[in-house]
C-alpha cells in the first residue's frame, strides 16, 4: 500500500532535518557556543529542577543537559541524528556522566508505555514540522508515566517590536543552519496528543517559555 501525502511530508521533513543536523554535528557546540556561555547553561538546572526517577533528554543533541541533570537519576537521551549522539557519547564520556544513548526519532521512540518519570525536550519543538508536532507530542506522553511530567522548551517571538523585529532578522539563519523556527505552534497540539498544562512561564525575558505538561 502507497503511503499518504501526509506520510510522505512527514517522512522527508524528518530526513531533512536530520541531514541537517548530520552536517552540522561537528560544528554544533562552535555554533552555539556563544548562546550557551551567555544565557542557555544558566537556565539548564532550572529545567530539570524537581524531577527523579527515570528521565529522558528528548533531542539530546550533543549533550549539553548532561551538566543539568539531578542527582540521583536514571538518564536517557534519544536523538535523530547519529552524528549529534557521537558528540553526546563523547562529552558524557568526559563528564562522567551516566545516560544510555539511542538513535531515536521523536515520532517513534523506541521505549515501552509508561517508562519514564520526567521527560524534558529543550530547543527540540521548535526544529519540528507542524504537522509533526501531534505525533511526537503524542509520543512523549506515551512513554510517560501517570502522574510523570513533561517539560518544553523553546523560543517564542517577543511581542516587543524592536526584539521582534531583531527575530525576524534572524529567523533565516535560524533555519538555514538549526531548522529552528521562532513560531512553533506546538501548543496547538497539547489536546490532541493528550497532554494537560500544568504550568507555563517565560524563562527568558520574553522569547523563551518553558511549559509542564502531564499526561491525560
Amino acid at each position: 500500500m502507497s503511503q499518504s501525502v501526509s506520510e510522505s511530508m512527514t517522512n522527508v521533513d524528518s530526513l531533512n532535518a536530520r541531514k541537517t543536523y548530520e552536517r552540522i554535528a561537528f560544528l554544533y557546540d562552535f555554533l552555539d557556543a556563544p548562546y550557551e556561555i551567555a544565557w542557555k547553561r544558566a537556565l539548564r538546572r532550572r529545567v530539570f529542577e524537581g524531577l527523579h526517577g527515570a528521565i529522558l533528554d528528548a533531542g539530546v543533541g550533543t549533550g549539553c543537559n548532561f551538566v543539568a541533570y539531578p542527582p540521583g537519576v536514571k538518564a536517557f537521551g534519544c536523538d535523530a541524528s547519529a552524528a549529534m549522539l557521537e558528540k553526546a557519547r563523547a562529552r558524557a564520556d568526559k563528564l562522567g556522566q551516566l545516560v544510555e544513548l539511542r538513535c531515536s526519532d521523536l515520532t517513534r521512540l523506541d521505549w515501552p508505555d509508561a517508562t519514564f518519570d520526567g521527560i524534558v525536550a529543550t530547543f527540540v519543538f521548535a526544529c519540528i514540522e507542524d504537522h509533526e508536532q501531534a505525533a511526537a507530542l503524542s509520543e512523549l506522553r506515551r512513554v510517560c508515566k501517570p502522574g510523570g511530567e513533561i517539560r518544553i522548551v523553546d523560543y517564542r517571538l517577543s511581542p516587543r517590536p524592536l526584539v521582534r523585529a531583531r527575530q525576524k532578522l534572524m529567523s533565516a539563519w535560524l533555519n538555514g543552519t538549526f531548522a529552528a523556527t521562532y513560531t512553533p505552534k506546538t501548543e496547538d497540539y497539547f489536546d490532541q496528543a493528550g497532554l494537560e498544562v500544568i504550568d507555563e512561564t517565560f524563562i527568558r525575558s520574553d522569547v523563551l517559555k518553558m511549559i509542564r505538561l502531564r499526561p491525560l
